[in-house]
């Protein structure tokens, strides 16, 4: 069954000879728990994708389904609850908040929905991500590994039937980013979770189970990879 929908999306910014086609008549779907890679140079499209698809920018034109719901046609209130209780962001920069703990800024997107964090969920996350140690650590006291596993655990706090990673291992080491992807993908299937990343390192997105290449705006899908 699938989970996300992509319906013949343009982004086009500008008009006339000064305009730029960022996507063009892009179509492609997920199935529910699938661990997707997108590949593809820089300005190639990849990110504006990705922003379509959690909602963060509107098409030109097409439509995005998540689990049946045209996320486009909802009043901007609705949808950003929508998009806060059924998507997981991952970003390269982190984007932690420096002034909270670790336990802090996994459970933030809860408070700002107004409910209160299922607390064994929470132990299950600090320890599946070996975070217990340093729950009351801030940003600042960790390393880039382990900030990134804050990262990845502030996603999965709301139980999201959706990830999505944008060079999650962007700014870590090799032996870091090894981490980080197996820990990605493992919760992923642990909590039956569809994950969508974009990536530039070909080694990387081959962990996936499907590739996709944006290149000038238009996808094309490389197809599964070997287990």
């Amino acid at each position: 069954m699938n989970l996300l929908e992509i319906q013949k999306i343009c982004k086009t910014y500008g008009s006339g000879e000064a305009a730029v086609y960022a996507l063009k008549n892009v179509s492609f779907s997920v199935q529910k728990g699938e661990y997707v890679a997108i590949v593809g140079e820089s300005g190639s499209g990849k990110s504006t994708l990705l922003n379509m698809i959690g909602a963060l920018d509107t098409p030109t034109s097409g439509k995005v389904l998540i689990d049946g719901r045209d996320t486009f046609s909802m009043k901007e209130r609705k949808l950003t609850i929508f998009r806060r209780r059924n998507i997981g962001f991952i970003f390269q920069a982190f984007n932690l908040i420096p002034e909270l703990t670790v336990e802090q800024n996994i459970i933030f997107p809860l408070l700002l929905d107004y409910q209160k964090p299922d607390q064994q969920y929470l132990e299950e996350l600090l320890a599946v991500l070996n975070l217990k140690e340093r729950r009351n650590h801030l940003p600042s006291q960790l390393s880039g590994g382990q900030q990134q596993r804050v990262a990845i655990g502030r996603a999965l706090i709301t139980r999201p039937s959706l990830i999505l990673a944008d060079e999650p291992t962007g700014n870590l080491d090799t032996q870091n980013s090894r981490e980080v992807i197996a820990l990605l993908r493992g919760t992923s299937k642990k909590y039956e979770q569809t994950i969508i990343m974009i990536t530039h390192n070909r080694s990387i997105a081959q962990t996936a189970d499907r590739v996709l290449q944006v290149s000038d705006g238009m996808l094309s899908d490389l197809g599964r990879c070997s287990a």
